[in-house]
């Protein structure tokens, strides 16, 4: 199939971006010869990897940089280069060539591929391959790169067997896609499934075998077994999306992001990418940098190809939600971005954790450790409007919890740990951020089904009056640690029955503590007869009266928390506040009843309550994890974060128990090599 059609040639020689898509359109259009064999049908794989990969270096090597302003480079015309055919036809002749040369088919007489023959072919790619290369660069994904340099990426080393195999007249190979990973399906039906390249180092021993033991060990990398397995035309597909256009980690080609951007369209609307969620999302990358007029929007394209997860792949595909976080953190919307994010926690909660998730593991690592960070510098400094509403949202703490719960669920089995010191010390400096208000309108279901509120109280409430007594002697401990409660402990402490047996249980020294208090009082104020023991009279008071329930969400009207702390004395501002009443009081006696003065003595315990703002409804959460049902109670707690619990739960090993294995040199050679090849799948 190397040898290349008439029409094909006619477009030759290629001179601008127009004609390459020209060239692709006519090869991916299976009608156009009515007389063509139904091999000579299928689009020519070898001929547009050669063509695409020639733009591509042609493009990105050897650019010079600009040392001038950046007005200097504007209006540059970008110079396309010319593809000639001859140069074109000689590397196809040569991979025909090599192909043909070296495979037998007399050696395998069935009209279907086996696994030995696949072994075979996927050997002959890797054995030309130059051993002394780094394969995580990028522009390694054509056969051009290949044929003129031998060296291939992961996924080039999958297209050139399918390639080859296209070559010898097999059409039921086809390239099978995860998010960072690529193998081979082929058989009748495409049941079986085969190894063909690596991932990461020390994996050349997995050629030619089947992809169920990463499927069975829930790796990322194999997607549960939800791949897209593509056929001849989503190779070409496959291919397109996998250009890079970067010539630097801050340069791109604006020919080749162009070139790509019109063949994504192409395709886009021949329907080659309503299967393709990676595809979309590179589209969509594209459009955000130069959107294409009376084209869906870059927004829209994220939407469609998280669509198209839920609805054909189970919805075992991570990058469209972070594609669709990235874009709306940029755009500021913090509030959906981190509902995206959260989606993508979710989705990677499914996959056990291990050494060659490195690309997913960046994008995790960059959303917890660098955006979110600055989201919520952005919004405890007020620098940034929509940043401070989302300190002040409920659901976006929620949302930020489940983010968490969903890394701590993907560690959970795992050999290797997610979360180290880093991510709790961000974890914790992001919690602190969210004021304990905003905390406390979380509600955490706990694995028995009960909610797990602010500390637990509504939990507590459900088992009835048990250890009422103790519960009271720890309220009012409590209140004059100035510890704020939660609602259903206000209420509970606040309760006429429970008063009393506080009361009880006071004894004969606090009786004698109080009388001396108030003499000191009285003696500090100059009060003396029958104006003293009124006022005594009046300071008896349960200390639930200074709390606001403005102020602390419970039921008791009054001077907030903040109040008191400013004060010199707490009874002395009650006496402030009922010698004023008390004054008002004496104005009018002589025209009150004595049955109203007494009711006019007590102060109206609603003159706060009118103020009052309504109390948003919480947010109803449940946790995944151990991790983090295990800290539930404190991230949603008004009170103060006991962060030194939170760091050690984070950072611990899985709460699950797993068999230790032996360790082995390969183990940790590739940890600390992070691969720097583009997500271009």
């Amino acid at each position: 199939m190397a040898t290349i059609s008439d029409k094909a040639r006619s477009y030759f020689p290629l001179q601008s971006v127009d004609a390459v898509v020209a060239l692709f359109r006519s090869e991916l259009d299976t009608q156009s010869s009515a007389d063509s064999s139904d091999a000579e049908k299928e689009p020519n794989l070898t001929l547009l990897s050669v063509v695409a990969g020639m733009v591509e270096n042609i493009l990105t090597a050897n650019k010079p940089a600009h040392h001038g302003k950046e007005d200097q480079r504007i209006g540059i015309t970008p110079i396309f280069p010319v593809i000639e055919l001859p140069n074109v036809e000689a590397l196809c002749q040569k991979f025909d060539t090599q192909i043909k040369g070296s495979v037998d088919l007399s050696n395998y007489k069935s009209d279907f591929a086996t696994r030995e023959l696949v072994k075979k072919v996927s050997d002959i790619v890797w054995s030309s391959l130059t051993r002394s290369f780094y394969k995580d660069r990028a522009h390694l994904q054509s056969l051009f790169s290949y044929l003129t340099g031998n060296k291939l990426d992961c996924f080039g080393v999958a297209f050139a067997v399918v390639a080859a195999f296209q070559i010898l007249g097999y059409r039921d190979v086809h390239l099978a896609l995860s998010e960072d990973h690529a193998w081979v399906a082929f058989g009748e039906n495409g049941s079986q499934t085969a190894e063909v390249t690596w991932h990461g180092k020390g994996n050349e021993d997995k050629r030619g075998q089947p992809i169920t033991t990463g499927v069975a060990d829930r790796s990322w990398l194999y997607l549960n077994g939800h791949p897209v397995i593509c056929c001849r035309r989503m190779e070409v597909a496959a291919l397109v999306s996998a250009i890079n256009p970067s010539i630097s980690a801050n340069s791109d080609s604006i020919e080749v992001a162009s070139m790509q951007q019109e063949l994504l369209w192409m395709m886009y609307d021949l329907n080659l990418l309503k299967r393709y969620p990676l595809a979309l999302g590179n589209l969509g990358d594209l459009e955000s940098l130069e959107p294409t007029p009376e084209r869906p929007s870059t927004q829209e394209l994220f939407k469609e190809a998280i669509q198209v997860s839920s609805e054909l792949y189970d919805n075992c595909h991570v990058y469209p939600y972070t594609y669709l976080g990235g874009h709306l953190y940029r755009a500021k919307d913090y509030v959906g971005a981190m509902d995206s994010w959260t989606s993508a926690a979710s989705v990677v909660s499914k996959y056990n954790y291990n050494r060659e998730d490195e690309e997913v593991y960046k994008e995790f690592l960059q959303i917890a450790n660098d955006y979110i960070p600055s989201i919520m510098k952005s919004g405890s400094t007020g620098s940034c409007q929509q940043a401070v509403e989302f300190t002040k949202s409920s659901q976006c703490f929620a949302n930020f919890l489940k983010f968490y719960d969903g890394i701590c669920k993907w560690e959970e089995e795992s050999q290797t740990p997610v979360l180290h010191i880093t991510w709790a010390k961000n974890f914790i400096a992001s919690v602190t951020k969210f004021p304990a208000k905003v905390r406390g309108q979380v509600e955490v279901e706990d694995p028995e089904g009960e909610a797990n509120g602010t500390d637990g109280s509504e939990a507590e409430e459900k088992s009835g009056d048990k250890g009422s007594e103790d519960e009271a002697d720890s309220g009012v401990e409590d209140i004059n640690k100035n510890v704020v409660k939660s609602d259903g402990d206000a209420k509970r402490n606040s309760s006429p029955t429970t008063q009393q047996e506080g009361e009880g249980k006071q004894g004969s020294d606090a009786n004698s503590t109080s009388l001396e208090e108030e003499s000191l009082l009285q003696s500090e104020l100059g009060l003396t007869g029958t104006d003293a023991q009124n006022t005594v009279l009046d300071l008896k008071t349960d200390f639930n009266d200074f709390l606001s329930s403005v102020a602390n969400g419970g039921a008791f009207p009054g001077m907030t928390i903040e109040s008191v702390m400013k004060a010199e004395s707490p009874a002395e501002m009650a006496f402030q506040k009922r010698l004023k009443t008390q004054s008002s009081q004496e104005d009018i006696s002589e025209y009150c009843r004595p049955d109203e003065c007494r009711k006019e003595d007590t102060p109206e315990p609603q003159v706060e309550t009118v103020c009052e703002s309504p109390v948003p409804p919480k947010v109803q959460i449940d946790f995944k994890s151990f991790k983090m049902r295990g800290i539930r109670g404190i991230v949603t707690s008004k009170e103060k974060l006991n962060t030194a619990a939170i760091h050690l739960q984070l950072t611990a090993q899985s709460q699950v128990q797993f068999s230790k294995r032996a360790r082995s040199t390969n183990d940790y050679e590739d940890y600390g090599s992070l691969r720097r090849r583009p997500r271009r799948l």
